[in-house]
């Protein structure tokens, strides 16, 4: 749908007495919860979420990002110098948890760009480091929270606030990733009340969020990208017991990612050797599930119940000939843990390579011509990854 007939249309709707909520969003967490990743250039509308949510999928993390709105970030404006909400962006979001919520689905809200954190596809291709390095920054993104919790407090699909998106204050001055534990513990000790104190930025943004928003939990991801080694290497939780962990699982990126597929021979799994932990690993089924458990040993270390762990993203290339053995094995993992999962990611848009309704017969190139030609519907949705996937939600 064009976005100014979806602006009218979520107009139209806003101006209409709207839904509140009646129960704890926290209890949602208590039982273990399955879903997928919504992470599209425009609003996708019921369509969209009702076609997620009859996968078995409850609940689904919709990343804030890529909609064009009426700066040059959606919804804040200008991540430059964040001065308020952008009223009609703020309406278009407003339509879509609508549209979720129509759908009994639940929603975890997740920005990919934060003030002085432009996600880097619409930042020139250049990691933004500013709110790593800048405070000013970092009282810019607790002002943009306040803001958005004040807004979607009430809204009955809203089960959690992601703060944001794989962050990386590693990035630009600390250890590589998957390094040694000790030595990801030892640069997160030398951070302790600076700018790149992950934990510190997070009690920040919710001490704001409290300020307005008492019940709404809270994601927070570990350092690099979400990795579970970096939330392991954090002295403790966050003092907030409205909180929970997440981590993505993309290891081994080397194999699991885009670059594989351009190989001659792209990597296979298991088997596939990168470097982990200072040495060459091996990765294995064994190794997929030590890796994982980082988050969960590090949370039952701490008193924190595994049902406040999430493994919000992961996912592997579609067209990969061991993506199907490498999503079983994140998979059981996770739910041997019994723990909350979301894939990535459902029907984007864009990219067709992590759409798993997407058959492996479908040639390279297709869904895109598909889509130019605006003939979306004649693009097959049989594919067999995603019935792995199914088949998993429907059981939860």
């Amino acid at each position: 749908m064009p976005f100014l007939k979806f602006l009218a249309s979520a107009l139209l709707i806003c101006c209409m007495t709207q839904p509140v909520r009646s129960e704890d969003p926290m209890t949602f967490w208590d039982t273990p919860r399955k879903g997928g990743n919504a992470f599209n250039v425009e609003p996708q509308g019921d369509r969209y979420y009702a076609a997620l949510a009859e996968t078995g999928a409850t609940w689904v993390r919709l990343m804030l990002g890529k909609w064009k709105g009426g700066g040059r970030d959606f919804l804040m404006g200008n991540a430059d110098a964040y001065d308020g909400l952008v009223q009609a962006d703020l309406l278009a979001l407003i339509a879509e948890l609508d549209a979720a919520h129509d759908a009994d689905l639940r929603v975890v809200i997740a920005p990919v760009t934060l003030p002085g954190a432009r996600w880097a596809q619409h930042n020139d291709g250049v990691y933004d480091d500013r709110l790593w390095s800048d405070p000013a920054y970092q009282l810019q993104a607790v002002n943009f929270w306040v803001d958005l919790a004040t807004e979607l407090k009430q809204h009955p699909a809203i089960v959690g606030y992601d703060i944001l998106n794989e962050p990386a204050p590693e990035r630009q001055s600390g250890p590589a990733e998957n390094s040694p534990i000790s030595t990801l513990k030892d640069w997160q000790l030398k951070q302790d009340g600076g700018t790149r104190d992950l934990q510190a930025f997070y009690s920040a943004v919710i001490a704001g969020i409290r300020e307005v928003d008492t019940i709404t939990p809270v994601i927070v991801g570990g350092g690099w990208y979400a990795n579970p080694r970096s939330l392991a290497a954090w002295s403790g939780p966050l003092s907030d017991d409205r909180v929970l962990y997440a981590f993505h699982m993309y290891e081994p990126y080397a194999a699991t990612s885009a670059g594989n597929m351009r190989r001659e021979k792209p990597l296979r799994y298991p088997g596939v050797v990168t470097l982990y932990d200072g040495q060459e690993l091996a990765w294995s089924r064994q190794s997929v599930k030590h890796h994982i458990d980082f988050a969960y040993t590090w949370a039952a270390h701490h008193g924190v119940p595994s049902n406040r762990v999430v493994a919000s993203e992961f996912g592997c290339m579609r067209r990969w000939t061991d993506c199907e053995a490498y999503l079983t094995d994140v998979l059981d993992a996770v739910e041997a843990r019994n723990g909350h999962w979301a894939f990535y990611a459902f029907r984007e848009d864009e990219w067709d390579g992590m759409d798993y309704e997407l058959p492996a017969s479908l040639k390279p190139g297709r869904f895109y011509h598909l889509k130019s030609q605006h003939k979306a519907e004649l693009i097959p949705r049989n594919g067999e990854l995603m019935e792995l996937l199914r088949k998993r939600m429907k059981a939860q």
